[in-house]
């Protein structure tokens, strides 16, 4: 969406706010400003809690009750710092990520960038239909009708509506995380223990512990996720004058992400590890699991919290993906180009919404090692791109005055190493060490 567009509503806006109290009228052009900005930030962050992230949520609640929720606060952080990297990148440079790697670092580092993110992307699209098939059968809807419609509406969505329009409808998307916040409250947990242990760290030092914490940080920073940000402020056309929005749009999503992990954390810790039932495999047992302990309602809202976060991420992991390959090679891309000037970044599209809703219809296809290698890929992956990221944002030549400070680079670098120290033992453990719970 281009910001030129709104300047006759923005002009009516003013016009009436005149009216007002100087205070109230500064405050609603902000809050204006910010709504005009808002999208691409909260979007992201929140499409971070897909199948997989519901999955290893739901497990850490049954296995540790509360006691992972300290986790809560470093993680917020550790997004929103990676991410307000891209979003400043975005709208300082008006490039995507990929256009930025091409031309600072060349096309070698830009092709690896490319293979693997359309690689792992592509093992990451199977896991979300996955997570489709997974939560229509609690429904009692059979996986051959559900994934195939499910792969046709969300096509449909890209291939016939506007950036506004796909917008909007993933925002809508956002909102419907609000079904875990209902199951919480349904399971009626024990809240002042809940604010207790997210504030008060309360470590365990055993291999499944320090293995599922580590599980919960790789499911919440993904590499993907910087793609998609960053293209999102350039399609906008979000330029310096709204960084300040930008930035804000990018913390409210992370902190809005982290408020819907925590209530699936304590709606399974309520329910499963209070009644003992610590040995869950996925979002889909836990669904069925909360049904006899917290009712019919919070076990169907838990499920449908699930089709609504695997079908948000089918959506946008394909148009990530996209965007890294065309900006990459120099194509264009973009839902607000035609179909006719943008073939290969809708061709990227299309193949990756078949192959991924195909191979889940696929009998005795291996999806078991599809999650597993899709993980291991993403593991792979972050540390190459966050290197990147980092020295981006970083470089007086490119950024000008909106260059990490020294104190940011600090905190920019010291939370990449630690993602990619952690990433470096999620990859043994799943190798090594008979996997990490929930990936």
């Amino acid at each position: 969406m281009d910001l030129k567009t709104l300047t006759p509503r923005m002009e009516a806006l003013r016009k009436r706010l005149n009216r007002w109290p100087r205070s109230t009228r500064v405050l609603w052009r902000r809050l204006a400003l910010f709504m005009a900005v808002v999208g691409p930030g909260f979007i992201t962050s929140n499409v971070d809690n897909d199948a997989g992230g519901i999955s290893t949520y739901s497990i850490a609640g049954a296995k540790y009750g509360y006691a992972l929720l300290w986790s809560l606060i470093p993680m917020t952080i550790a997004l929103y710092v990676t991410e307000e990297m891209c979003a400043r990148l975005g709208v300082i440079t008006g490039k995507g990520l990929s256009d930025l790697i091409r031309e600072e670092f060349g096309f070698r580092s830009t092709f690896f960038v490319m293979v693997t993110g359309f690689v792992v992307d592509l093992m990451n699209v199977v896991a979300e239909f996955a997570g489709v098939a997974a939560a229509m059968e609690i429904f009692h809807i059979s996986k051959y009708i559900a994934v195939p419609v499910a792969a046709i509406m969300v096509w449909i969505l890209v291939m016939r509506g506007t950036a506004r329009q796909v917008e909007k409808i993933f925002l809508i998307a956002c909102l419907f995380y609000v079904a875990y916040i209902v199951s919480a409250v349904l399971a009626k947990p024990d809240w002042l223990l809940a604010a207790k242990s997210l504030v008060v760290p309360s470590f365990q030092f055993n291999a499944p512990y320090l293995l599922t914490l580590i599980g919960l940080i790789g499911t919440t920073i993904a590499p993907w996720q910087f793609f998609y940000l960053q293209a999102g402020f350039v399609e906008k056309r979000v330029g310096p004058r709204q960084y300040p929005q930008a930035r804000a749009d990018v913390l409210v999503g992370s902190i809005s992400c982290m408020i819907i992990v925590f209530f699936i954390i304590v709606c399974t810790a309520a329910t499963l590890f209070v009644a003992g039932h610590h040995d869950i495999a996925d979002a889909k047992e836990a669904a069925q699991a909360l049904r006899p302990m917290a009712g019919r309602w919070a076990s169907l809202l838990f499920a449908f919290g699930l089709l609504n976060a695997s079908l948000f991420a089918a959506s946008i992991l394909p148009l990530s993906t996209a965007h890294v390959i065309c900006e990459g090679l120099g194509f264009e891309a973009g839902i607000d180009h035609k179909f006719k000037d943008a073939p290969i970044f809708y061709w990227l599209y299309t193949v990756l919404i078949v192959v991924g809703a195909g191979l889940i219809l696929i009998p005795g296809a291996p999806l078991l090692k599809i999650l597993f290698f899709s993980q291991v890929g993403n593991g792979i992956w972050l540390p190459i791109v966050l290197i990147f990221i980092v020295l981006l944002s970083s470089r007086k030549d490119l950024m000008g005055t909106y260059a990490n400070s020294t104190t940011f680079s600090v905190i920019a670098w010291t939370t990449s190493i630690v993602m990619i120290a952690l990433t470096l033992v999620l990859i043994y453990a799943s190798f090594f060490l008979g996997g990490v719970p929930g990936l």
